[in-house]
């Protein structure tokens, strides 16, 4: 029996059919997608679009398979008629979207990726907020030199602003910016925030008094628009795909006009295509990218991280390699894949423990021999400054980021403890103390 629907998902029934079969919507996503990953969403019934009894009980409800990727434009509505309702797509661009595999490695996911354009997904209660933040965005990157931005509505109450891949230099010293990713995104988009944040609470805060969005005794900051931070393999909706919550296409926005933007300008019945890909100027992100690491490197990292991982380092005596947990053990030994993380873990393991600077510095060059291939010099080099740069910080905690480079090797002291850092310190403790009672055994 048909579920009861509301008014708008009956209504994006109604008219997806009839929407993507206009030649130029389907163009304006096929073209977009060239080396991503394009993902569809369908409708929970995909029968109604053509689609037979059989098919539905294949698991269209949600998002369709990973990887896959549109080869042709009439791959569009072939998806349609079997319920897709809108699509969706990675910010990283690949050589070829449908050899990616899910437990990749590291190594071979770069030697995939092309490179990745910044997408700053504006995510808001109301649409009014949102483009307060859009504006504010916008000024910026044009404070920092970017003359060729791309926005586009997000379907809902949010706007997705766009900086190709072309705009950002290709490498900076030794480092390729296409294996930083999502780590320079997230850097350049807490960078964003920072610049903005006063203005933005401001601005936000004159705007639900004059318009009572709020209550007064309702903090502005619990309303406030937020860039949502990126993750490996990202998906976020393509332009004038539609959106199944409101029935409104996500369409592209002239920069000048933010303000005059209405929710009805997205009528899918109304629509007329624009390019959301700016003709940007090789580098012109170049800017941006620098200023958005060198504030990196003065901060520490943000609220959250610091409450959940700043902490004083402890000084170990007597320390042994054997008091090391089993991923910490198999890193020392060198790796083929992964080596950039591991970095990481062992900067801030060594410094949690109270290593000195020259001792650590020397046990990294000794790891990183072992490694095949090693790490560039470089890379370990800004790492270890930029370490030093900020308060000691923990490693990252157990199991996920240790299996994510086929490290996590667990003994049964690994279940009494939450990170590498615990385990160390436990287990120096309990090596001194038999080593204490030992030598009290053998005395007259």
């Amino acid at each position: 029996m048909e579920p009861d629907l509301s008014l708008k998902e009956q209504r994006i029934r109604k008219i997806t059919s009839l929407y993507y079969s206009r030649e130029d919507v389907q163009k304006a996503i096929y073209d977009f997608s060239k080396n991503r990953e394009v993902v569809p969403r369908y409708t929970k019934k995909p029968e109604i679009f053509g689609a037979t009894k059989t098919e539905s009980f294949r698991g269209f409800e949600g998002f369709g398979k990973r990887p896959d990727s549109l080869q042709y434009r009439g791959d569009i509505f072939e998806m349609v008629k079997k319920g897709a309702t809108s699509f969706h797509c990675s910010e990283e661009l690949w050589k070829e979207p449908l050899e990616i595999e899910t437990e990749m490695n590291e190594k071979k996911l770069n030697e995939l990726r092309i490179g990745w354009d910044l997408i700053l997904d504006i995510d808001s209660k109301y649409i009014d907020y949102s483009k307060i933040l859009a504006e504010l965005i916008i000024g910026l990157l044009r404070f920092h030199k970017l003359k060729n931005i791309g926005i586009k509505f997000s379907g809902s109450k949010g706007f997705h602003i766009l900086i190709p891949w072309e705009a950002f230099p290709k490498q900076i010293g030794e480092i390729k910016t296409s294996e930083m990713f999502p780590e320079w995104p997230r850097i350049i988009t807490k960078y964003i925030t920072a610049q903005i944040e006063e203005k933005l609470i401001k601005k936000v805060t004159d705007l639900s008094r004059a318009n009572k969005y709020i209550k007064d005794s309702q903090a502005s900051k619990e309303v406030m628009p937020d860039l949502v931070l990126v993750s490996p393999r990202h998906l976020f909706r393509m332009p004038y795909s539609l959106h199944e919550k409101t029935a409104l296409a996500s369409i592209v926005v002239d920069n000048n006009k933010i303000s005059e933007f209405q929710l009805k300008d997205a009528d899918p019945l109304k629509v007329k295509i624009k390019n959301f890909m700016p003709d940007v100027k090789e580098g012109e992100a170049t800017e941006l990218l620098m200023q958005a690491l060198d504030w990196y490197k003065e901060h520490n990292q943000d609220k959250e991280e610091k409450k959940d991982f700043d902490f004083k380092p402890i000084k170990l005596s007597n320390l042994s390699d054997k008091n090391f947990p089993p991923c910490i053990q198999r890193i020392l030994q060198g790796l083929t894949d992964g080596k950039k993380r591991a970095l990481f873990i062992l900067i801030n393991l060594f410094r949690s423990i109270g290593m000195e600077r020259e001792e650590l510095e020397k046990r990294i060059e000794e790891w990183n021999k072992k490694n095949n291939p090693s790490l560039k010099q470089g890379i370990i080099k800004t790492q270890i400054i930029w370490s030093y740069r900020k308060n000691s910080i923990m490693p990252p905690n157990c199991k996920e980021f240790y299996q994510g480079i086929g490290v996590c090797l667990p003994d049964d002291f690994c279940k009494l403890v939450k990170n590498p850092v615990n385990y160390v310190v436990k287990k120096n403790r309990m090596s001194n103390k038999n080593s204490m009672n030992f030598k009290t055994k053998k005395s007259p």
